[in-house]
């Protein structure tokens, strides 16, 4: 999809302002593109206005995002000093909008997937059409029942409540003459808990990530409410091309959408990005959360320890699927995931499509 040639500065502008350290977010994006249409503006004024209220530019910011404005929409110079050995891009969290980036070109491409890598490769994955196997269907029919499920604050009529119905009991008072010959009681209401699924489609995922996305695309299905995130260099939602109900087609649109496919590994950046956007980090707060990754960094162990922390405090329970596993002898020995097992409330085998379907229905259970 190609942007018009009126709205591409408005949207090539706040990635801009990503790159030098502003937190925005890709529906602050299209909202600051939705105010310049509603405001039509007279001036350039009107359109810094405009970002400044709808990208959230803190006051003490202003002088910095005013030279970037002002070297962006007015072509005037902008004196950067670059220090040495900076040369790898912050990871930001990516929404896909259409909108044309310019990346270096990373590291050879390893085709086999053996190794990991933190450098950024970007490329397109085409999925190979499927009949979904009885793991997922299986899945299809027991989700409604076996899925986690949690308190709602509704509430319904219940033989068996807890609490008493006073504006029914009223009711039927005033239908028999003032007489009440039983209260009516109330208990809450279940609902299915959200699922948030973080997905590695770096190169040392490669053999799995099909299977992951026809597992993502089936639970997305059969639940209510599903979130999934791929990350490798950087990090995509693909929750809405998972909606569509064909899986062939699903796949081809996440395909298209996810431009980190067998490329590096940075699991840590991944999840910061992910909890520095407050819409994003919201869908883990009481969500079981599954992060579906071989768990092999090479970025700061640091940074991967504390992401966890954090998300293991937000979320119902926290569990790690690796494919790495599925043996027997496997113990976690990288510095970042033996760090990270006190806050998780599982590390299982997540090598193949039954097992990531037993393990989501056995949530429930296992809680």
């Amino acid at each position: 999809m190609t942007l018009p040639a009126a709205t591409r500065p408005f949207v090539e502008f706040p990635a801009i302002l990503r790159a030098h350290g502003f937190p925005v977010a890709p529906d602050q994006t299209m909202g600051f593109v939705e105010a310049v249409g509603l405001l039509g503006p007279r001036d350039m004024r009107d359109i810094r206005n405009a970002a400044i209220s709808m990208l959230s530019v803190p006051r003490e910011r202003h002088l910095e995002f005013d030279a970037l404005f002002r070297a962006y929409f007015l072509g005037q110079g902008l004196a950067t000093s670059i220090e040495d050995g900076d040369e790898e891009d912050d990871l930001e969290a990516f929404e896909p909008t259409g909108a044309r980036v310019d990346v270096e070109e990373g590291a050879d491409e390893d085709e086999t997937g053996d190794l990991a890598t933190s450098a950024e490769l970007l490329s397109r994955r085409q999925f190979v059409p499927a009949d979904a196997n009885d793991a997922l269907r299986h899945l299809a029919r027991r989700a409604e029942r076996d899925l986690p499920r949690r308190l709602s604050y509704r509430r319904s009529f219940s033989q068996r409540g807890d609490r008493i119905d006073m504006r029914k009991a009223l009711r039927q008072a005033l239908r028999r003459d003032g007489e009440v010959f039983d209260l009516p009681v109330t208990r809450r209401k279940t609902r299915q808990r959200r699922i948030l699924l973080l997905v590695d489609v770096s190169g040392s995922m490669t053999d799995q990530s099909e299977a992951t996305m026809r597992f993502a695309h089936a639970l997305t299905q059969a639940a209510d409410r599903v979130e999934t995130f791929t990350f490798g260099t950087r990090l995509t939602r693909i929750s809405q091309s998972l909606r569509i109900r064909n899986a062939d087609q699903a796949l081809q649109t996440v395909g298209a959408s996810v431009a980190d496919f067998d490329g590096g590994t940075r699991i840590g950046d991944a999840l910061q990005a992910f909890l520095s956007v407050p819409r994003f980090a919201g869908q883990a707060r009481g969500a079981a959360v599954l992060i579906l990754s071989d768990g092999l960094e090479r970025g700061d162990p640091a940074s991967l320890f504390e992401a966890v922390r954090k998300l293991s405090r937000l979320c119902w329970r926290l569990d790690w699927l690796t494919p790495l596993a599925a043996d027997p002898h496997y113990e976690p020995r990288t510095e970042a995931l033996s760090a990270c097992l006190p806050y998780l409330d599982s590390l299982v085998p997540g090598d193949r499509i039954e097992v990531l379907c037993t393990h989501v229905l056995s949530l429930s259970r296992s809680s």
